[in-house]
C-alpha cells in the first residue's frame, strides 16, 4: 500500500448557521453539503452558498444525475434538487449507523460508520447487494474513473483510501493534515475530492493521487 500526506487545495466555510458538515455531493457545478435540517450548495469557484433545501440531512450525501440521496438517521431519502421534495425513501443498511454515500454503476454505496463496512443498495428497495470490509471506521464514500475511495475518521486522525473493491484491499492512502478530519468524502470527477469537515463546518478540497 502507498500512504503520501494529502495536499489540501482550499478550505471552504465555516459557514453562517452550518455547525457540522456531514454528508457531501457533487452535481457538477456545486457541491451540496448536509448540514443537519438543511442540504445547501455550495459554489467551488466562488465558496459562497448559493442555495439551500430543508430536509433532514445527517450523514452521507449522493447525486445520481437527477436526484440527491441523503440519509437522515435510519433511512434514505431521494430529493429532487429543483423543487426540495422528498420523492422516496428507503431503509438505511444501517439502520442509523450509516455514514458516507455514492452512486455508481446504478446503485448505492453506503458506509456503515463503526461496523467499518461498505455496502452497495439497491436504491428502490434498500436492499443490501453485497458489502465490503474495511479495517478503519467508515465516513465518506465515492467513485471516481472506476475507482472506490473511501474515508476514515479514527483516534483523531483520517485519511483517504482507495481499495479494492472486491476484497476491499487498500490500495494507496492519503494521509489528512491534523485536524483535519473527513466526514464526507465526494469527487469531483476529475483531480478533487470534496471533503467533508465534521463539526469544523469546513469543507475541504484535497487533490486526487495521480
Amino acid at each position: 500500500m502507498k500512504t503520501k500526506a494529502a495536499q489540501v487545495l482550499r478550505e471552504y466555510g465555516p459557514f453562517p448557521g452550518v455547525d457540522k458538515v456531514a454528508g457531501v455531493t457533487f452535481d457538477g457545478e456545486h457541491v451540496w453539503l448536509a448540514s443537519g435540517g438543511q442540504l445547501r450548495a455550495l459554489d467551488p469557484e466562488s465558496g459562497e452558498i448559493v442555495r439551500s433545501i430543508d430536509v433532514a440531512a445527517h450523514a452521507g450525501t449522493a447525486f445520481d444525475g437527477t436526484h440527491l440521496f441523503q440519509l437522515a438517521e435510519d433511512r434514505i431519502q431521494k430529493v429532487d434538487p429543483k423543487t426540495g421534495q422528498v420523492l422516496a425513501i428507503i431503509p438505511a443498511p444501517g439502520n442509523g449507523g450509516d455514514s458516507g454515500m455514492a452512486w455508481a454503476e446504478g446503485t448505492l454505496w453506503v458506509g456503515e460508520y463503526r461496523n467499518r463496512k461498505i455496502h452497495q443498495i439497491d436504491p428502490e428497495t434498500g436492499r443490501i447487494l453485497r458489502s465490503i470490509d474495511s479495517n478503519r471506521f467508515v465516513t465518506g464514500v465515492t467513485w471516481v474513473d472506476g475507482e472506490l475511495w473511501h474515508a476514515t475518521w479514527e483516534d483523531d486522525a483520517s485519511e483517504l483510501r482507495h481499495i479494492d473493491p472486491q476484497s476491499g484491499e487498500v490500495i494507496e492512502s492519503l494521509a489528512m493534515p491534523t485536524g483535519a478530519g473527513v466526514s464526507g468524502l465526494e469527487s469531483d470527477g476529475k483531480d478533487r475530492f470534496f471533503c467533508g469537515g465534521g463539526d469544523s463546518g469546513k469543507v475541504r478540497a484535497v487533490r486526487r493521487a495521480r
